[in-house]
């Protein structure tokens, strides 16, 4: 009877999925507890620390039994029980969820056991010091931790746990294989507290490399492939590469007398060592020249490049990281700091720098062979291939440096330029169809220009009329900087004759910057000086006043050179700016002296009270320290002014003395007998020594001339004459000077300042007030 209903029960498929339940049921209650097992084992191996390495095995073998159990259920679900599909499926949908939950359950320890295996597998490698092994049995037990967050959209307890081992293992990892890098990549650096500015600072460095590890150690490759599994070996190279450009290759750059030592040494237990120090020389140069630069370089790099730094890892050798992160500084150093000045000062050194093309294209492919440089990578040839450029920059760049030693330099040497100075300048090249010689010029005047202007006979024959100094710059004494700087600017234009258009338009235009220097940077960097001294600004002022007077016809010579544009090789737009700060400067330094000279006749008290000693002597030291004042800058610029600048000078100098003293005479309302004739005596003084300050040379017969002529550069001398004559004449000599407003007294003072002086002199009486009916104005 049983039979038969099983029969019955078999062929309706009733039983069939009966057992399918019973046996699925019995599957989820076996795997939740390998679940809970393997959470146990889990739990003990790494958080309670017990060793389960033989229930943990067990634990596997059943897991791998339950797969097959998982995969003899499906079969028979799809096989078997496909038939009655349609009247199961909601039964059997829950049983493939549920078969699902199981399958993740099952994902899930597998990855556990991954891990466990990979922990293991690490352990055994780090004690063998087999960090490669290790670095990736650590990378396989980290994926195994990630399968096991992604199987699980719920927090499993244990999760954290095996993140915190995971970290822990990694930073043990990491450590030893610092280490191990410490160990075979040794440096020997100055203290951190020396300054490194000088070549001696950088003779105790040294870079000592184990190529490889004893037998029980590992080697330098070894440690670099680990290092790359790990991620880690980046940073390592980058630090490598910092210290070696700082503390190697960088000095051998900047400090031509350090020189690179490779030694080779064996240690006793058979470790080839390359030790990579630096050493001093004798050499005195101040830059290293090319081809020596590069021999040092390539000592350093090949020394590298024999060890495990050539090898591959991963995808890039190691040789190719390093070259990556120091090529940028290195090519910018090798550039900026050896490139830049082998670049020639004179154009015609510069057919000899295909050498350093050639050494420098011989370097670049050394740097190639060796993987430290990409075949793409040619900054240093491109530069030196560029020397044409590079030579005009650094020329401008030179003379403009030079220009400005120049200018700083101190001014008090001085040359003595005559009318008959002539500037040399160089034979330049003429347009066709111009038959004027071409030997050497020598530039004579601003008459120049007009004597290669004038073209007609009619013109020629009016040049011939013309004296030959009639443009011509007076004698005066200029700076030699101020010289040179001219000779400067015009063997800078004549060199630039030999250049294309493009680089002699650039050459010319850093001349022009010369002077728009001078213009600023003189007056700034001497202008406590020219404001204290009164010769320093007068020979700013001659200096002035020479360039200008050159720059006049220097366009002219040279414009052949420079196209046929004759606006572009000009600098008669410089003239007035040079003139102006000249003038500016001048005038300046006369205002201060304008001030000294008020100031000291200040303390004369107006010149009141003579009567009494005190305010007299005052008044005499106050006269004498101005005639003292006046003589003193006369000598000052004697022989440096031009002879009719110098009397000018000195005649607005001595006008404004005489004028503040009639100034102050006049304001006086009472002038006693006594408080006259001191005040003549003060007066005469002056007249006396007075012209004695017009001089001019240095050859006493010639300063008289000026001395007579006082009168010419002095506004108020005649005035001054007459006021000393006032002083101790009676009324009817006023009178006659006076003349009936037609006199020279009339023409040196008004009418109104006639009677003050009347009034102030002569006391209150007929006579006076007939001599003062008789001044007024003139009609």
């Amino acid at each position: 009877m049983t039979s038969f209903v099983t029969e019955v029960l078999a062929s309706s498929g009733k039983l069939e999925k009966d057992d399918l339940m019973t046996k699925i049921s019995k599957l989820t209650r076996k795997s939740d507890d390998i679940k809970a097992e393997a959470t146990y084992v889990i739990k003990k191996e790494y958080d309670n620390f017990l060793p389960t390495y033989d229930l943990a095995e067990r634990l596997g073998r059943d897991v791998e039994g339950m797969y097959k159990e998982i995969d003899d259920i499906r079969d028979v679900i799809e096989n078997e029980v496909q038939q009655d599909l349609n009247k199961s499926v909601t039964e059997f949908t829950r049983l493939g969820a549920q078969l699902g939950r199981t399958k993740v359950v099952l994902n899930l320890c597998q990855h556990l056991v991954e891990f466990d295996n990979a922990l293991k597998e690490f352990h055994k490698a780090m004690r063998q010091r087999e960090y490669v092994l290790a670095a990736e049995q650590h990378e396989k037990a980290q994926e195994a931790v990630s399968k096991v967050k992604r199987c699980s959209s719920a927090e499993i307890p244990l999760l954290r746990v095996l993140m915190s081992e995971i970290t822990i293992q990694k930073e043990t990892l990491l450590f030893h294989l610092g280490d191990e890098w410490a160990k075979m990549v040794k440096w020997t650096l100055p203290p951190t507290t020396k300054e490194l500015t000088s070549p001696e600072a950088f003779l105790g460095v040294k870079l000592h490399l184990s190529r490889e590890g004893k037998a029980y150690e590992p080697d330098l490759a070894n440690v670099l492939q680990a290092l790359a599994v790990r991620g880690d070996l980046q940073r390592r190279i980058k630090q490598f590469a910092q210290l070696l450009v700082k503390y190697v290759l960088r000095p051998v750059i900047l400090h031509p007398s350090l020189v690179v030592e490779v030694t080779e040494q064996q240690s006793p237990y058979g470790v080839a060592f390359t030790a990579i120090g630096l050493a001093s020389s004798e050499t005195t140069a101040q830059h290293r020249q090319p081809p020596e630069l590069y021999q040092q370089l390539l000592t350093v790099l090949k020394a590298l490049h024999t060890h495990p730094f050539n090898a591959l890892v991963g995808e890039q050798n190691v040789c190719e990281m390093l070259g990556e992160l120091i090529w940028e500084e290195l090519s910018e150093n090798i550039i900026q700091d050896c490139l830049v000045h082998s670049i020639p000062a004179k154009s015609s050194q510069l057919d000899k720098y295909s050498e350093v093309i050639t050494q420098t294209q011989g370097f670049e492919g050394s740097l190639r062979e060796m993987g430290y440089l990409r075949e793409e990578a040619t900054d240093l040839l491109k530069y030196a291939q560029n020397y044409n450029r590079h030579f005009i920059s650094r020329k401008c760049q030179d003379v403009i440096v030079e220009a400005r030693r120049l200018m700083t330099s101190e001014i008090h040497d001085t040359v003595k330029i005559s009318p008959d100075y002539k500037l040399t300048l160089p034979a330049m090249p003429r347009p066709a169809g111009d038959k004027r010689k071409r030997g050497g010029v020598k530039a004579e005047a601003p008459a120049l220009a007009l004597a290669l202007a004038l073209e007609a006979p009619g013109d020629q024959q009016q040049l011939q009329q013309m004296e030959a100094r009639t443009m011509a710059l007076p004698a005066c004494r200029v700076s030699r900087s101020a010289q040179q700087i001219l000779e400067l600017a015009v063997t800078t234009l004549a060199e630039a004759a030999d250049r294309s258009n493009t680089s002699a338009i650039q050459i010319l235009y850093a001349v022009r910057n010369i002077f728009h220097l001078f213009c600023n940077v003189v007056p700034t960097y001497h202008e406590e000086s020219l404001l204290k001294l009164p010769q320093l600004a007068a020979i700013h002022h001659n200096d002035c006043m020479f360039l200008a007077h050159n720059l006049i016809t220097l366009g002219h010579h040279f414009g052949p050179v420079f196209t046929t544009d004759y606006t572009v090789c000009s600098f008669v737009d410089l003239v007035p700016s040079l003139r102006r700060q000249g003038t500016r400067c001048f005038m300046s330094q006369m205002g201060v002296l304008r001030g000294e000279i008020l100031e000291s006749l200040s303390t004369a008290r107006d010149f009141s009270n003579l009567e009494d000693k005190v305010n007299s002597d005052t008044a005499n030291k106050a006269v004498r320290q101005v005639v003292l004042q006046l003589k003193r800058v006369g000598r000052v610029w004697q022989d440096v002014l031009p002879v009719n600048i110098y009397c000018k000078a000195m005649g607005t100098l001595l006008n404004t003395a005489i004028s503040e003293l009639i100034a102050r005479i006049l304001a006086l309302e009472d002038i006693s007998s006594e408080e006259a004739n001191f005040l003549h005596g003060l007066l005469e003084h002056i007249l006396v020594q007075g012209p004695q300050v017009f001089t001019p040379v240095l050859e006493e017969k010639e300063n008289r001339r000026f001395q007579e002529e006082v009168s010419v550069y002095v506004t108020r001398w005649m005035a001054f004459k007459e006021l000393a004559m006032v002083l101790l004449a009676n009324l009817n000599d006023i009178l006659n000077r006076w003349a009936e407003s037609k006199g020279p007294l009339a023409l040196a003072f008004s009418y109104n300042e006639v009677k003050g002086l009347i009034r102030a002199l002569f006391q209150n009486t007929d006579r006076r007030a007939a001599a003062l009916a008789q001044i007024g104005p003139s009609f």
